[in-house]
């Protein structure tokens, strides 16, 4: 069974778009979260993930069904207004969101539970760390101690891709796809061989010209998008 991965798209429909098009058949895609923030196009990400592909750009394989999904700390803030110690530019992004999704997107974003099993358990999925959802686990605290009864343990929030292969099982973050900051400035994602506990990191470009010129005219801070050329 193959599983795409993707984590921290942080409304940047440009970059997932280049994701979806590069991902090869994978027969189950799975979000670690924050669909939302810094960038400008909030509610087609959301609307990706809902499985709604209606409005969104053609000639992309969106996804068809709703994408088993957590909660991220951007989508929290956005869902109730209250955001956590952040920047001005995530600050930014978090009320901008706000202003532009539907009531249904709103409400679809707070019913993300904070962890979830997919793939008939054999897969978890969490936003920061199993035990705290905010906690920016970076490579370094990697280790089989993360893993419980899953084979694949699955989180996003610090944008660096990484993953490591123990006996007792995979821990993965496949890294971002709207905002990457592990200076790599191409949007990540991972494949997941769940027959074989292998992961494919991967990579691909996209057009972040677009993408800055599209946080300008949203009146967005211009270093969320400049930053995207930098890969951090």
């Amino acid at each position: 069974m193959k599983v795409g991965v993707i984590s921290d798209i942080h409304g940047n429909r440009v970059a997932l778009a280049a994701v979806l098009s590069d991902m090869p058949p994978v027969d189950r895609l799975l979000c670690a979260g924050d669909v939302v923030g810094y960038n400008p196009w909030h509610a087609d990400c959301v609307d990706a993930m809902r499985g709604t592909s209606a409005g969104l750009p053609e000639g992309v394989p969106w996804p068809d069904d709703e994408v088993p999904t957590v909660m991220g700390n951007h989508d929290r803030a956005v869902a109730d207004e209250t955001p956590f110690a952040f920047n001005s530019m995530a600050r930014a992004g978090v009320e901008h969101a706000v202003g532009q999704l539907s009531e249904a997107q709103l409400d679809w974003l707070a019913a993300l539970p904070e962890q979830r099993r997919a793939c008939d358990g054999r897969v978890k999925l969490v936003h920061g760390h199993p035990d705290d959802p905010d906690h920016y686990t970076y490579p370094e605290e990697f280790g089989p101690d993360l893993l419980g009864d899953e084979d694949v343990l699955v989180m996003g929030h610090t944008h660096h891709q990484y993953h490591e292969v123990y006996d007792a099982g995979v821990v993965l973050n496949p890294g971002s796809v709207g905002q990457p900051r592990d200076d790599d400035h191409r949007a990540a994602y991972a494949v997941l061989d769940l027959d074989e506990l292998a992961v494919e990191e991967r990579r691909v470009e996209y057009d972040t010209s677009a993408v800055i010129s599209a946080v300008e005219e949203a009146g967005l801070p211009r270093q969320i998008g400049f930053r995207l050329t930098q890969g951090r």
